[in-house]
């Protein structure tokens, strides 16, 4: 059996919501998973935004990232290095990787072009979860992590629009939505 990588991302943002060309990934949350959903390995990282390096009051509150948390932090171009570290010695097993959504696929791209990263993550087929948990339950439209959750007749598991809590609640829909 193979096994799934789950990637969460959270990024600066301000109330409302920038578009996608003005964030930038300031945590990263992986958990590799069976197709079971078991959690076999995970990475977390924060990362220093360069652009706009200050956070704003709203994403604070909304990620419970501090401004201490991405300061200590070193920028995706040191950040990218490790993770890819990480993902290669569990390649070999490695099926895909999934996100709730399109957004955290969209933010790495951007993010490597931006930084003039090559990535192997982006040799390995990406499951948008978040429709296919829709058309599984043959939803008229897609529904948020919380309420999929919700769906599924499973609470939300730690502190919301954190990477890796966000990464592991989602890996908990993926045995659900996977053919056997």
């Amino acid at each position: 059996m193979g096994h799934w990588l789950v990637i969460d991302l959270e990024a600066t943002t301000e109330e409302g919501g920038w578009p996608l060309e003005e964030m930038e990934i300031i945590e990263i949350g992986a958990s590799l998973v069976s197709t079971a959903g078991h959690e076999l390995d995970h990475f977390q990282r924060f990362v220093r935004p360069l652009r706009r390096p200050h956070l704003t009051r709203f994403c604070r509150e909304l990620t419970h990232i501090s401004q201490a948390d991405v300061d200590a932090a070193a920028p995706l171009t040191s950040v990218w290095p490790q993770f890819e570290r990480w993902l290669l010695s569990h390649r070999p097993r490695l099926v895909g990787w999934a996100s709730w959504g399109e957004y955290d696929r969209r933010q790495f791209e951007q993010d490597w072009q931006q930084c003039q990263l090559v990535s192997c993550l982006s040799q390995i087929p990406h499951l948008n979860l978040k429709r296919r948990f829709a058309e599984a339950r043959q939803l008229p439209r897609s529904v948020g992590l919380t309420s999929a959750l919700q769906l599924a007749g499973l609470p939300f598991s730690g502190e919301q629009h954190r990477a890796l809590t966000d990464a592991r609640n989602t890996a908990r829909l993926l045995p659900l939505v996977l053919p056997l």
